[in-house]
């Protein structure tokens, strides 16, 4: 695992939008994994900015989001298919046909899980943006996550409803289910670059780096991967 410490937010920010700028130089129709929350918002800002400067075209680009609510969908402003429309895709010239994430209405949880699946086997995700959780999740794979889950509903643990209640008017509102990615699709992707920055993140980012590999802590299968990138702020990597 490659290990990028930088100052503070924007230039953990800025060091994502490197790496994936230069994926999309190489190849123009890549398949991005992409991530919510608060983290990923500033490399959202460095490709729309990057794309209205003319640089940086989408319009090839095929997407697959990490995760959804469940019960959520893009009529709420709490979705992640809202989410991804109103900090990055409505900004750029990606297609909307060619954008992924799991239908957070599906009547069927276990057919939508089964089907974003198929949809995930029929690709290989060139590069995959990862945050990480207070607790080491990834994506919502919570402790306890095995290493080999595919696509699944999740019941969220009580610490990631509590740091998710921020972007709700009260932690009431958190949905404490999820669509996610499991664990074996984001490890088949061939380049993941992960994402923390804050105090907070300090002691997931010690285990994701240097602590045992163990479903306790999910972000630490990562060790495992062939081609991972952690950038971090001061703050995050302050226990390293």
């Amino acid at each position: 695992m490659r290990v990028i410490v930088v100052k503070d937010y924007d230039a953990m920010s800025q060091e994502a939008f490197r790496l994936m700028k230069a994926t999309l130089t190489e190849k123009k129709d890549a398949v991005l994994g992409l991530a919510t929350g608060s983290t990923p918002i500033g490399l959202y800002r460095e490709m729309i900015a990057d794309y209205r400067a003319g640089g940086t075209s989408y319009r090839d680009v095929r997407t697959f989001n990490l995760d959804e609510y469940v019960g959520l969908d893009v009529s709420s402003d709490q979705s992640y298919v809202y989410f991804m429309r109103n900090n990055l895709f409505d900004h750029i010239d990606v297609l909307p046909e060619n954008t992924n994430i799991e239908n957070g209405k599906a009547e069927d949880p276990e057919a939508e899980c089964a089907r974003y699946n198929a949809l995930l086997s029929e690709t290989e995700i060139d590069l995959q943006i990862l945050g990480i959780g207070s607790n080491g999740h990834i994506a919502f794979n919570e402790p306890g996550t095995p290493f080999d889950s595919v696509t699944h509903v999740v019941a969220l643990a009580e610490s990631t409803v509590k740091d998710n209640s921020r972007l709700f008017k009260s932690i009431d509102e958190v949905p404490r289910r999820a669509f996610t990615m499991g664990l074996a699709n984001i490890m088949a992707a061939k380049k993941v670059v992960i994402l923390a920055n804050g105090a907070n993140k300090a002691r997931a980012v010690y285990g994701l780096c240097r602590g045992e590999i163990t479903e306790q802590l999910p972000a630490s299968i990562l060790q495992k991967h062939p081609d991972c990138t952690l950038i971090c702020d001061e703050a995050a990597a302050s226990l390293l």
